[in-house]
């Protein structure tokens, strides 16, 4: 589903980073761990096509993201990659189910109004379309996010550090809808987290910047 093969990126006036050729096959489940500047986000942008790499191929569902001109890999990552984003970052002028829809403008798809009532359903939402994000809960919020994250029906599903802040029973309720919501898409799933509450939820872990002891 990914390919990383000799991939390294450098900020500028920064220290590169490297990382190992790891994949992942479709369906897929996997978190990704490791301390604070070990490059979870960084590794993160380049899978979903947000940072190209300084060297190396990043491959999705058999794509080089990096043969990919700047207009055609906003339209692949639209429709081939969903975002959870640690905190929301909904549009606040749109109502729940705008934010749901410029997803689907963004990757140049069709407007399908059903699509996005059968994902609001799905996560417990269902009837609260027409609000605004500030007459959400921060748990309503991150619902709302994690359905523009698949409203597409990605390929692959990325979340960083969805559980941060959350106490142990939301935390347990955040892993869970990301992993239902991965099956429903068929997406493949990768977590960065440096929670061992989540860590512990997945057999694949893939680990940056740590021993394989301390991985484990």
């Amino acid at each position: 589903m990914f390919q990383l093969d000799s991939v390294r990126h450098r900020y500028p006036g920064g220290a590169e980073l490297a990382f190992p050729d790891w994949s992942l096959a479709q369906g897929g489940r996997a978190v990704l761990v490791g301390p604070s500047g070990s490059g979870k986000t960084t590794l993160l942008s380049l899978l979903g096509g947000l940072l190209r790499p300084s060297a190396g191929k990043v491959s999705l569902a058999g794509q080089d993201l990096g043969a990919l001109p700047p207009g055609k890999l906003d339209a692949f990552r639209g429709r081939q990659v969903g975002f959870v984003p640690q905190r929301p970052h909904l549009i606040a002028s749109l109502t729940v189910a705008d934010n749901l829809r410029l997803a689907q403008y963004l990757a140049h798809l069709p407007q399908d109004s059903q699509r996005i009532e059968a994902v609001l359903h799905e996560l417990g939402l269902a009837g609260l379309g027409n609000r605004k994000p500030h007459q959400l809960s921060q748990g309503q919020a991150q619902r709302v996010a994690i359905g523009r994250a698949v409203v597409n029906r990605p390929a692959l599903l990325l979340a960083d550090e969805p559980t941060a802040s959350l106490d142990d029973d939301a935390a347990e309720a955040v892993v869970s809808l990301l992993q239902k919501v991965a099956d429903e898409a068929g997406a493949c799933l990768l977590v960065a987290s440096h929670d061992s509450r989540v860590k512990d939820r997945f057999e694949t872990r893939f680990a940056l910047g740590v021993s394989k002891e301390q991985a484990a």
